[in-house]
């Protein structure tokens, strides 16, 4: 905000409403900024966007990280969103392909990877079956594995064992963002080599991420709240994809999963952490 000339206490007020991962706390949250008349109101995921579009139908709404608003019935169409919600997609479908043929390049050997789902997360679902289906292209055989909160990774990383995994595909989630330290530690325990959507995860010694720049996404947010404060109206904003993606390996933790990157992938990386 302040990049885009706006001064708080000055020109805007900010009302913070975390969840910190909490789901049932969205909806009162939503209900609480709707008392408060805010102006616009930006989220971060698709819990909160389904709960605020509940909540109201007049407040403008900018989806900073929504993954699939289509599919999830936040809007009719990208170009077209209508209603009062703007803003942007994760391409989730077209990430998750790509994850997964990293994955194979990283590991050539691998023919079974579990996948971390949030049942309570609305478009996990759906991604799931879209990750199946890329997997079927791969030869690569796919087996779900739940967790709601941070005390159910361990028991799903032990699901995944069970089930011979080679690799962990971790989806993108708030929960598993927000508790990444405890993800990260346990399954390094489980020694199985993780992928994920963010690139905090192998900073803090995951083992490698493919994704959007969350960052550059929240601040091109920003724009649109610029335009909606200056008139626009967000049925008349397109929702956009993301136009910056990020590859971040952390060898030291491949070193210590016996794993050789190989140098197709390293090339690539945006980062390489030693």
């Amino acid at each position: 905000m302040r990049d885009a000339g706006y001064a708080e206490g000055r020109d805007v007020v900010l009302e913070w409403r975390p969840a910190e991962g909490d789901y049932s706390r969205v909806p009162s949250l939503a209900a609480d900024l709707v008392e408060h008349k805010v102006d616009i109101i930006v989220l971060e995921s698709t819990v909160a966007a389904q709960a605020v579009k509940r909540a109201t139908s007049s407040i403008p709404v900018v989806m900073a990280i929504v993954a699939d608003p289509v599919g999830s019935g936040l809007v009719t169409s990208l170009a077209h969103p209508g209603g009062n919600l703007t803003g942007f997609s994760l391409m989730g479908v077209d990430l998750s392909a790509k994850r997964l043929q990293l994955l194979k390049e990283a590991i050539p050997r691998l023919t079974r990877v579990a996948v971390l789902w949030n049942p309570g997360t609305p478009f996990h679902a759906k991604a799931a079956k879209d990750i199946e289906s890329a997997a079927r292209t791969l030869s690569i055989s796919v087996t779900l594995v739940a967790a709601q909160r941070p005390a159910d990774f361990r028991g799903a990383l032990s699901a995944a064992k069970q089930g011979r995994a080679q690799a962990l595909y971790v989806m993108e989630d708030p929960v598993f963002i927000l508790h990444r330290k405890k993800l990260i530690e346990v399954t390094a325990r489980a020694r199985l080599p993780s992928i994920y959507s963010d690139r905090d995860f192998p900073t803090e010694g995951g083992f490698i991420s493919y994704g959007a720049d969350l960052r550059d996404m929240f601040r091109r947010s920003v724009q649109y709240v610029d335009r909606i404060l200056k008139g626009a109206n967000p049925s008349d904003l397109p929702i956009e994809q993301p136009t910056k993606f990020e590859l971040v390996v952390n060898l030291k933790t491949a070193k210590a999963l016996g794993l050789t990157i190989p140098e197709s992938i390293l090339l690539r990386a945006d980062e390489v952490i030693k």
